[in-house]
């Protein structure tokens, strides 16, 4: 349970949710082995959005083992890719395998290192970002995604009111409280850049999408 909605209107959204049965032994398995993994609601508007936007080319900040790379490369464009960086090397070596084995790896392309180096000299454009990485870090990877975006794409950033800290500092945790801070500095950030349209949404662990007005 993401504990920013009651567990009962959770349950209903999800039952609600479409199993993709192709990656559902993906989705067990991060499960089981409490790897971290989309909520199934946060799947399915990730699904929404590239069908309304059709990109021809997504960047993803936090490949895991693979599994919401695969979810958005399974409804793109033909001829679509999707860029995904990761720096662990055991969450690498079991995207690499899924990916292969589900048959994505013309459409799914992993980046092995640190987010913010690799973005640094990022120079390919992109109609859509999904940030799942180090919560941490959103807002300094976002300049360098600005200067790829192309105008009108949009910023899908996961996990933005973490379990409920966000919005009260009732329910912090003192070893997160700089993951707090820098968090509510991105979202306030995004809120008044004029850059951008934002509308946080309370799914999932809190979805923040952001526009690209220019």
């Amino acid at each position: 349970m993401g504990n920013i909605n009651k567990s009962y209107i959770e349950d209903y959204i999800r039952m609600l949710v479409k199993e993709d049965e192709h990656l559902t032994d993906i989705r067990e398995y991060g499960e089981k082995n409490n790897v971290p993994i989309i909520h199934p609601e946060v799947k399915q508007l990730l699904k929404v959005l590239v069908q309304i936007k059709k990109p021809k080319a997504i960047l993803e900040v936090g490949t895991a083992i693979g599994y919401s790379a695969m979810v958005m490369a399974g409804v793109m464009p033909e001829g679509g890719k999707i860029i995904t960086i990761e720096r662990n090397q055991e969450m690498i070596d079991q995207a690499k395998s899924n990916i292969e084995r589900k048959g994505f790896s013309d459409m799914i392309e992993i980046r092995e290192g640190e987010a913010e180096e690799i973005l640094a000299e990022f120079d390919e454009e992109i109609d859509m970002v999904f940030l799942d990485g180090a919560k941490g870090r959103y807002q300094d990877f976002l300049e360098y995604i600005l200067r790829n975006l192309k105008p009108e794409g949009i910023i899908v950033a996961d996990n933005v009111l973490f379990k409920g800290m966000i919005a009260s500092d009732d329910l912090v945790v003192r070893r997160k409280k700089t993951i707090v801070k820098r968090m509510r500095s991105y979202l306030e950030h995004i809120s008044e850049d004029e850059r951008f349209e934002t509308s946080i949404i309370p799914i999932g662990d809190g979805v923040a999408i952001s526009y690209n007005r220019r």
